[in-house]
């Protein structure tokens, strides 16, 4: 079995060997690495010159993946078997995404829970984890048939904005690919690597980072000084990006030349998307452009183009006003701003961003693959093959606390800088539950008995409340010093409790080597397990909710009604104690139809009682 030598305090790998770079984006995703004898980061290209790799997920009848360009016709002709954009489902439950659900032509499951959305593909639900893991596996397929070489090592980034759950996320997804994620990292610090920032560890610079994708925009504003990143302020639209700019131009086509709604006409609204983006990158060096569309010919010139996205650019910079209001920064007090992203190619976009920060923004790097080329920077960082930048010590392995089912939720993933902090909100199982366990474990497996145990407390003197009422915060905490604080507030009563776990957490090398093989080896099983466990304890929840509604609203059904409801209840009961996460979750999802409309009769019954002064019991 190979050997990984990991540096406790930094987190480098001792020995030279190739990391890649990947760019996980909304759009479009790409893997970059140094190359051995230019020693330049340099983006992975196929035979045909191409190196980007379109983020889009096709399953076909038989639930067989196509991935990337292959999966790109699929969008048009098999809408809802073609997954798009999954990187904005990242880390997000249903009610994250309700308000935008249009966007999506796929299924994503409403079970109006906090759970992670879920997507249905035919009677198969996949993650957005599991989503992206198939781009990152396309990815690592890419890097081995370019480089003739296995890959299973990477640095992924991620917007400034994601949060722990994002992360945490995306390193999972690395995981199921076969990749041991060494270090997630934001993108705009990935392009001011790219762009040579931060290397000179003497080096002082206020910088802001413009990044309007295909689907996103988002600005950050970055103090770099003594080779540290510190993201002082972003902001941004995640519904944003190189489509809204098509859009303006189909729409200026349909109004122009009375188009019919092609909402019925899937082959010609894909033609006319796609010469509308062929405008687009035409206009940037060309005054007008003309094309023949089903028999007519079509134009447009610059001037109206530019006219037609100005509303869409002055959004960009509304949100540059914010990001630079929170960062409590004038434009004079920006040293460099620096462009990300293909849209950013569009000359009324570069003038814009320009006249706002008062000076002429760098674009020198292909604004496609900055990101990931930064990202192949940090590789070689973390390969000890650049020893000229600081690094500051890191967390070796993840930390985190055990959840229902055993499972392994990790605050603070394994290369989290020290002194650094994580929170979040747990609540409880049970009616009147009065205290809560918070057991602390560490390791990079998704069950906790694989994992070791540093630490238990209980956190007692909970008020007494139906289920899923107190919001407890864990807290964990780790200051210079690598000691690890641990505390667990509730936030309704105020109630508090901690622990202290020393520093090194009593691990040697080879035992922080051995733990991240086995999770490497162990990757698909324990997503596989992760996946089933989590299944099963939302189907326990909707079994006890639904048993709950059903009694105490019994006279509002029909005999009928209650008999449909039992029965899709005992089918649940039987598929937890099966091995099958599909099946769960399809039986989960059948109940949840079924009791849909009662809850809603419920609530109908309930608002018109309260409009005459009286109430009814409603506890779904």
């Amino acid at each position: 079995m190979a050997k990984i030598a990991i540096n406790i305090a930094t987190g480098s790998l001792q020995q030279e060997e190739m990391i890649v770079g990947i760019d996980l984006g909304t759009t479009n995703s790409l893997v970059a690495i140094i190359h051995p004898e230019t020693k330049q980061p340099t983006a992975l290209k196929e035979f045909d010159g191409t190196s980007i790799v379109p983020s889009i997920v096709h399953f076909d009848e038989f639930a067989n993946v196509e991935v990337g360009e292959r999966a790109k016709p699929f969008l048009e002709s098999d809408p809802q078997n073609t997954i798009f954009s999954a990187k904005r489902l990242m880390g997000k439950s249903y009610k994250d995404v309700q308000t935008h659900q249009d966007f999506f032509a796929y299924k994503i499951i409403d079970d109006n829970k906090e759970a992670l959305v879920k997507v249905q593909v035919g009677q198969k639900f996949y993650s957005p984890i599991e989503l992206s893991s198939f781009i990152l596996e396309e990815l690592k397929k890419r890097a081995e048939h370019i480089l003739k070489t296995p890959v299973t090592k990477a640095v992924i980034t991620v917007p400034a904005y994601f949060n722990d759950a994002q992360r945490q996320a995306t390193r999972d997804a690395g995981k199921l690919a076969g990749l041991d994620v060494l270090r997630i990292i934001n993108e705009p610090t990935a392009a001011s690597l790219a762009y040579g920032l931060g290397i000179d560890s003497t080096q002082e610079k206020t910088i802001a980072v413009y990044d309007l994708g295909g689907g996103t925009f988002d600005i950050s504003i970055l103090k770099i000084a003594n080779g540290i990143f510190e993201v002082l302020s972003t902001n941004g639209d995640t519904y944003l990006g190189g489509d809204d700019l098509d859009r303006a131009i189909i729409e200026f086509w349909m109004k122009q030349w009375t188009i019919e709604n092609l909402n019925d006409h899937k082959e010609l609204k894909q033609q006319l998307r796609l010469a509308a983006e062929k405008a687009k990158i035409y206009l940037s060096n060309n005054e007008i452009f003309e094309t023949e569309f089903a028999g007519e010919k079509i134009t447009i010139t610059k001037a109206e183009f530019e006219n037609l996205i100005q509303p869409i650019v002055a959004k960009t910079i509304d949100c540059c006003a914010l990001a630079m209001k929170d960062a409590g920064l004038r434009p004079i007090d920006i040293d460099t701003v620096l462009m990300v992203g293909g849209s950013t190619r569009v000359p009324l976009v570069k003038k814009t961003v320009a006249q706002f920060f008062n000076q002429e923004v760098n674009d020198s790097v292909n604004p496609d693959e900055v990101v990931a080329l930064g990202a192949a920077v940090q590789a070689d960082i973390l390969a000890g093959n650049n020893q000229s930048m600081l690094l500051l010590d890191i967390t070796p392995l993840s930390l985190g606390i055990e959840t229902m089912g055993g499972l392994m939720d990790v605050l603070l993933p394994r290369n989290a800088k020290i002194p650094t902090k994580a929170a979040r909100q747990y609540t409880t199982q049970k009616d009147g539950q009065s205290g809560i366990t918070i057991s602390v474990y560490q390791g990079e497996r998704d069950l906790v008995k694989d994992n070791r145990k540093l630490g238990e407390f209980i956190l007692k003197g909970i008020p007494s409340m139906p289920a899923g009422l107190p919001k407890v915060e864990v807290s964990f905490l780790i200051n210079a010093d690598g000691i690890l604080q641990v505390s667990a507030i509730e936030l309704r009563s105020g109630v508090t409790q901690s622990i202290d776990i020393k520093p090194q957490y009593g691990l040697s090398d080879e035992e922080v080597e051995q733990r991240l093989m086995d999770s490497i080896t162990h990757a698909k099983e324990d997503i596989a397990t992760r996946a089933l466990v989590e299944a099963r304890t939302e189907a326990e929840q909707m079994l006890s909710v639904t048993e709950k509604f059903l009694t105490k609203n019994a006279s509002i059904l029909t005999p009928q009604e209650m008999t449909a409801a039992a029965g899709a209840m005992q089918a649940l009961q039987l598929a937890i104690t099966m091995e099958d996460k599909n099946l769960i979750q399809s039986k989960t999802e059948e109940l949840n139809e079924i009791t849909r409309p009662f809850a809603e009769r419920a609530m109908d019954q309930a608002v018109s009682g309260a409009l005459k002064g009286k109430g009814i019991d409603n506890n779904f």
